[in-house]
């Protein structure tokens, strides 16, 4: 059964259908191996709802509306001068710059693909300007965008928190660690490079010239403070942070910036609509997918086939890792987490492991496999944005990939790289 569903996938996957009906397709067709028909089809379609009913997902909706009011509006474009003002006059500065301010962005919009779009519109041209080759811009706007996966709010956390009835808030916090780690090895090699390739330095930027900048910045980056400040202050929950970021972007963009008016309500609603859709598609026929698969038994099969239950805590995180990590590189983000983690939960529980760790772990993975060849998503909305063909996307991604990596094995042999922030706060 398990081969003949994976069958099904690869095959309209590489008949270019959208993940979406791969994953519909696999799922009836387990239900019906199992059941002989459509006379049960109510459980599975209870199975289906029952994955969007959990509360806690109502947060995933919000924080696409806010990401898409300040992808559209001033947040994004603030933050970078910021940032500029303070590093950009380094030696590989504007570099380091961008992976910065897709950090911030990040922390602001919890999304890989909007930080691509947001950070990557406004600083590729300047790269390209100062001398950094086209490979190595769209590698580091690509990779970079990684750490918004990382950095609260995350939607792959919440996907995560939600499938393994893990605390959100905790999963929040412990990613602020990794993703600080990430950003300095990316600035590292940014400095490297800039060093070797003799790029010149941009301006350095009076101290007018950084308040200035600063004061513009500050109402963006009320938005982590708001996050954090807020769930863990216990003013309210990660669900109650989303729709506070809502109003707060539509405050900002709408009314203290006017970057945006009345006629972009409708294209704004429609574009968060759509995504909300297919997420939520994916979830439900996930949570649909999860439960054949967990009915008849084949992540215990597959466990066993492996020796899993032979290994001990490393061994399972390594077996994650590398699970989560290749089948990123091929399928959606979301669809990994829905489907991989049930299949691992018994291990997770029989080793006794940290679930936030886990969690960190996984996220990691998804979002370095959302950036690597062939079909990371991070990489085709590269191509979509920037209007550059697939290998010229790709060829600059090894080093990154190569940090990104290493960064994953940190994390994995010394937890408390994640842990440690959310040990204070919840400790």
């Amino acid at each position: 059964m398990a081969l003949t569903l994976m069958f099904i996938m690869i095959v309209l996957l590489v008949l270019g259908f959208p993940m979406m009906i791969p994953l519909t397709a696999a799922a009836l067709t387990g239900f019906y191996m199992m059941f002989g028909g459509v006379g049960q089809m109510d459980t599975f379609i209870q199975q289906v709802l029952g994955g969007i009913r959990p509360a806690s997902l109502i947060a995933v909706p919000m924080f696409i509306l806010a990401a898409d009011i300040m992808t559209r509006g001033q947040s994004a474009s603030r933050l970078i001068d910021m940032v500029m003002t303070f590093i950009g006059h380094i030696r590989g500065g504007l570099a380091i710059s961008t992976a910065t301010s897709c950090t911030l962005f990040g922390a602001v919009s919890g999304s890989t693909q909007a930080t691509v779009v947001a950070v990557g519109s406004a600083l590729r041209p300047k790269l390209l300007r100062a001398g950094y080759s086209d490979s190595f811009s769209l590698a580091l706007i690509i990779n970079s965008s990684d750490i918004a996966f990382l950095i609260p709010p995350s939607i792959g956390m919440i996907i995560y928190g939600v499938i393994s009835e893990t605390s959100i808030a905790e999963l929040f916090i412990a990613g602020i660690g990794p993703g600080l780690m990430i950003l300095c090895f990316f600035s590292l090699y940014c400095l490297y490079y800039a060093t070797v390739n003799k790029v010149p330095t941009e301006p350095k930027a009076t101290w007018k010239e950084r308040m200035q900048a600063t004061r513009k910045a500050l109402w963006p980056l009320m938005f982590p403070l708001i996050i954090v400040g807020g769930i863990y202050g216990g003013v309210f929950s990660p669900t109650e942070a989303a729709a506070v970021c809502v109003l707060y972007a539509m405050i900002l963009e709408f009314g203290v910036f006017r970057s945006l008016s009345s006629r972009d309500v409708f294209t704004i609603a429609r574009s968060t609509g759509l995504i909300t859709a297919v997420v939520f598609i994916l979830v439900g026929v996930g949570n649909g997918f999860s439960w054949i698969i967990s009915f008849a038994q084949i992540p215990q099969t597959i466990l066993e086939a492996v020796g899993i239950s032979q290994m001990g805590p490393m061994g399972v995180l390594a077996s994650i890792s590398i699970a989560f990590f290749v089948a990123c590189m091929f399928v959606d983000p979301i669809v990994v987490i829905l489907v991989l983690t049930p299949i691992f939960a018994p291990a997770i529980e029989a080793t006794s492991l940290d679930p936030v760790h886990v969690g960190i772990v996984i996220t990691l993975q998804v979002a370095i496999g959302s950036a690597t060849p062939p079909f990371g998503c991070d990489i085709f909305t590269a191509i979509a944005i920037f209007k550059k063909p697939y290998w010229e996307v790709i060829r600059g991604t090894g080093p990154f990939i190569a940090m990104l990596l290493l960064s994953a094995a940190l994390l994995v042999m010394f937890p408390q790289i994640a842990l440690f922030l959310r040990d204070i706060a919840f400790g």
